[in-house]
């Protein structure tokens, strides 16, 4: 059977207290839209999402990862609420699967429990210790009989505590029955999908309650439920890593982004962040360093390191407090205290401590190329643009600002200058 996805995603989100759209809000990196999206690729290719707030940043924002998903803008106005929102949607599936755009860790499996159900109608459920504040789902012979909201709820049917954990697959022909019929006749002057639900048992349609795991289904409301399924998707993220062979040492500490890649032989240390758009492979991240948008190859970085994007570091060691930016590194040394900035480093380098390529002159960026095997002393400026050749050395201390041929050596420094018995003189002591 066919299958359309709607993704609810047209709401404000004012509990977010925020000038951002709910939706565009970000986990491990990426949009919660984004994780919704990813993962209803996977049952289905016919997708709509459904915007209404901001229509227009939401929309750029998706498309930057999802080049050919349907986005239908909602009249908000006339047509406020869940009910409201499929007003006017077309599907070309047999069924409708109604997910919602805050949502972020539902899951492949879960989604074809929903889908496998042979009911014209089947709901998501799950059940409470404290159902406080939910609806109530009534279930009776694994059917649902209604949904009863709490304020209207008796005290036999408030100890209920299976809830409606809201998404929903439904038959598009009685979708496109009851979507119609839906009323904003409330005290919100709403139009709700849970009409539906009281609609179709009128008729005599079969419902099917679903339980799904209430983590997955956990809806993001606020910045501190943010910060719950940001949690959890990271404990996702890194029990994949560490069950491809990937090393992690105190995983908790450490912050990987969605799309980060992470392969081989390598081991992630305390503390580490990496984002997307980074490639790690055989390589040891040691403890409280930075990734962005790097790739990194059979190499060690850090600890306290800090790799800004557009670096690509292969068969190299990056010591402590070393940043490296929009550079190429292979086979090179660099062990504290340095800052490489677009530069193009070749292998058998060494790099000293304090070393600075000064590639910025206030307008431009420029360029440093240091060949094969350079030693650079420590406390030295490469003033940029630069070109130190192969098999050449750098004189500790020395400001560089014209091109080292090979073999040589380069100085740059004031004579040093003594004045006898100066400590004395200055500070009025006697020796």
């Amino acid at each position: 059977m066919s299958i359309s996805i709607a993704i609810l995603a047209a709401g404000k989100g004012t509990r977010m207290k925020s000038s951002l759209p709910k939706v565009l809000h970000k986990i491990s990196g990426k949009p919660m839209i984004y994780h919704i999206i990813k993962e209803s690729q996977k049952v289905s290719d016919d997708i709509t999402l459904i915007l209404g707030h901001q229509f227009d940043l939401v929309k750029e924002e998706i498309l930057k990862d999802f080049k050919d998903i349907k986005i239908h803008k909602q009249d908000l106005q006339n047509y406020p609420g869940t009910g409201g929102a499929l007003k006017g949607v077309e599907f070309k599936g047999e069924k409708v699967l109604i997910l919602n755009g805050d949502m972020p860790l539902i899951t492949k499996s879960s989604l074809e429990k929903l889908i496998n159900s042979n009911a014209p109608i089947a709901m998501s459920i799950f059940n409470l210790k404290n159902p406080a504040g939910y609806g109530r789902v009534i279930i009776k012979d694994n059917r649902v009989e209604e949904i009863v909201e709490e304020k209207d709820a008796n005290e036999e049917i408030k100890r209920v505590k299976s809830v409606n954990a809201g998404v929903y697959i439904i038959k598009k022909e009685l979708l496109d029955e009851f979507i119609p019929k839906l009323s904003n006749n409330n005290a919100q002057k709403e139009y709700y999908l849970t009409d539906i639900i009281k609609m179709a048992r009128e008729k005599g349609v079969e419902i099917e309650p679903i339980e799904v795991d209430e983590k997955e289904f956990m809806g993001v409301n606020s910045k501190y439920h943010l910060s719950q399924a940001d949690e959890i998707m990271q404990e996702r993220i890194k029990k994949e890593l560490m069950e491809s062979g990937v090393i992690m040492i105190n995983p908790k500490t450490s912050y990987i982004e969605i799309e980060a890649k992470i392969k081989g032989e390598s081991t992630i240390e305390s503390g580490v962040v990496v984002t997307n758009g980074s490639l790690i492979e055989n390589s040891h991240i040691k403890a409280n360093s930075v990734i962005e948008e790097s790739t990194i190859i059979n190499s060690s970085i850090g600890p306290m390191a800090h790799i800004r994007p557009k670096s690509n570091i292969a068969n190299s060691h990056i010591g402590n407090f070393v940043e490296v930016k929009k550079s190429k590194l292979d086979g090179v040394k660099a062990g504290h205290l340095s800052y490489l900035g677009d530069s193009e480093i070749e292998s058998g380098t060494n790099i000293g401590a304090g070393v600075i390529t000064c590639n910025y002159d206030g307008k431009n960026k420029y360029k440093t190329k240091i060949g094969k095997d350079v030693f650079v002393g420590s406390d030295s400026q490469l003033v940029a643009p630069v070109t130190i050749e192969d098999e050449s050395i750098i004189a500790a201390g020395s400001t560089i600002t014209e091109d080292v041929p090979k073999g040589a050596l380069a100085i740059s420094r004031v004579k040093q200058k003594i004045i006898d018995n100066f400590f004395y003189r200055f500070f009025n002591r006697k020796r």
